[in-house]
């Protein structure tokens, strides 16, 4: 009995010591800013900010991914912030947009303060379509902390994403995205 019970005070603390060695360090937010601009030149603004995505960064193997809820976004306007939700982006079916890729060549060791251009690659899901897309995005690291900002442009097209006859003229067909994100280590 005493043989057994020294046995289990042995062995869980080396399975908790050999799960810490072993979990992965990922990089996280949750409070990444999205932005993007459907604006077309001399109509009212289209623009919508969200201020809750989520980007998880394996900065061992540069693996990335970013999840944001379609309803988080604001609008100046809560007409068109309705309009965003119920007609185009049918965020009750369709509640958030992904991204999966991969940052080519990532070295977290080769950050400075200085951003330096990385090139992502991944799939883009929104409105239930999935997309690959391609993006330069600007990396640095202040202190522990990795920060990321790419710009980038999508057609709402490609994503089945509807825009009535209507106010085709008011809508921009190519919209215009923005992430900020700033990451901190986490070793959960």
């Amino acid at each position: 009995m005493q043989n057994r019970i020294m046995k289990k005070i042995i062995l869980v603390p080396l399975l908790f010591a050999s799960l810490l060695v072993f979990a992965q360090e990922k990089m996280i937010t949750k409070s990444g800013i999205i932005t993007f601009d459907a604006s077309f030149p001399s109509y009212d603004e289209v623009k919508g900010t969200n201020i809750g995505a989520t980007v998880v960064l394996n900065p061992e193997t540069g693996e990335i991914a970013s999840l944001v809820l379609m309803k988080g976004f604001h609008f100046e306007i809560a007409l068109m912030e309705e309009h965003f939700n119920e007609n185009y982006m049918e965020t009750d079916r369709y509640p958030k947009a992904i991204f999966r890729g991969q940052i080519e060549a990532f070295d977290r060791k080769t950050l400075t303060s200085n951003p330096k251009d990385f090139v992502m690659n991944g799939k883009l899901e929104i409105h239930g379509k999935a997309k690959d897309i391609s993006v330069i995005a600007k990396i640095s690291k202040v202190g522990p902390r990795v920060v990321l900002n790419t710009s980038f442009s999508v057609n709402t097209s490609d994503f089945s994403i509807p825009i009535p006859t209507l106010i085709q003229y008011k809508l921009a067909s190519k919209v215009n995205i923005q992430l900020a994100a700033v990451l901190i280590t986490d070793y959960k």
